[in-house]
């Protein structure tokens, strides 16, 4: 029996202490649900703005929010998690699917027990969800390639960190940035490394790629939150982190929006970002998982919050938030969630 008690308590461990024992909630309990949500992670600057927005959210929307859970990029532990929230009486689920092609199992369990799913930041590749609530990634992928472009003056060679391409925005973001590329800018060579989505991948094969071509004078981070750090690292170590106004500054575009990216672009480390709205995440996601207990629906078209519901294939619709491309012109804007947060 000891020897038991300590798997079990190694496994909770593992997943979240809400994966077991009773439903611990972090909102008023008159309020509507129990909403249970899943945290793809906690090793990114972008995903922990986005956990610490999501109980805040809660609160204003008038959501019983279970104690959330964190799949910690693992698969196996989403679906671990997802079954905990399921058996302690989750009316909703709001979850990051970061493997997109392998959740549908698990989307097709919780639409047999009725429960209600709203995947936000990605789109699962096959299953049901009542909502996904993301920004349109290729918009992502076209608008850091027009930047590059047009700084580059079309010629050069770019260093582009992919997210993992078993991910839906990883896919979305390399292959819009290369169909740009060749379209607008042919002029320049793009050295695509796949990451991932993990800082050490990425700064491993900068430093390859900076060895066998130090003329680089372009890199587009897809993930800011995980990428910016190590690359500001190895360019400084290089000497290779100068001012845009030096001939031999290396241009910088990312994804993400977060803190640390917009304080590097005002001291002119990198040159630009695409503000993935964490804060709209975390409230339109909790929203949608609202609206699904009260049974309410939607169609395509123009919301009344700046943003387009899509259909993208059978019947799934997706919510598509704006996600505007932040520079040194409009960095100190304060619209931006990354000059609000922790304000």
């Amino acid at each position: 029996m000891k020897r038991r008690s300590i798997l079990v308590a190694a496994v909770c461990l593992a997943l979240t202490t809400a994966a077991c024992g009773t439903a611990a909630t972090t909102g008023g309990a008159s309020g509507v649900g129990p909403i249970g949500v899943d945290h793809p992670r906690a090793d990114s600057d972008f995903w922990n703005s986005y956990i610490k927005y999501t109980p805040e959210k809660a609160k204003a929307l008038g959501i019983d929010l279970m104690a959330p859970t964190n799949s910690q990029n693992k698969v196996e532990n989403l679906v671990a998690n997802a079954q905990s929230l399921q058996s302690q009486g989750a009316k909703a689920i709001v979850m990051a699917p970061q493997d997109t092609g392998a959740v549908a199992s698990t989307l097709d369990r919780l639409e047999k027990a009725g429960i209600p799913v709203v995947t936000v930041d990605t789109r699962p590749d096959r299953g049901k969800a009542y909502m996904v609530v993301r920004a349109d990634n290729k918009a992502y992928g076209e608008k850091a390639c027009r930047f590059l472009g047009e700084k580059l003056g079309g010629k050069g060679k770019v260093v582009e960190f992919q997210g993992s391409l078993s991910s839906v925005n990883g896919r979305d973001r390399s292959e819009a940035f290369a169909q740009c590329m060749k379209a607008n800018f042919p002029g320049i060579t793009v050295f695509e490394e796949p990451t991932d989505w993990e800082g050490a991948k990425a700064s491993a094969a900068l430093q390859t790629r900076l060895n066998q071509h130090p003329d680089v004078n372009g890199i587009y981070m897809q993930a800011g939150g995980v990428f910016l750090a190590p690359t500001l690292q190895v360019l400084r170590q290089k000497d290779m982190l100068v001012p845009p106004t030096d001939p031999k500054h290396v241009f910088i575009v990312s994804n993400d929006g977060i803190p640390q990216e917009l304080e590097a672009i005002r001291k002119g480390e990198i040159d630009a970002t695409v503000s993935q709205p964490a804060d709209l995440y975390a409230e339109w996601a909790l929203f949608y998982a609202k609206a699904a207990i009260e049974g309410r629906t939607f169609k395509p078209g123009r919301t009344d919050h700046g943003s387009e519901i899509v259909d993208v294939g059978g019947g799934l619709l997706e919510d598509q938030l704006p996600a505007p491309l932040i520079t040194r012109d409009n960095v100190d804007d304060k619209a931006f969630w990354g000059n609000q947060i922790g304000k």
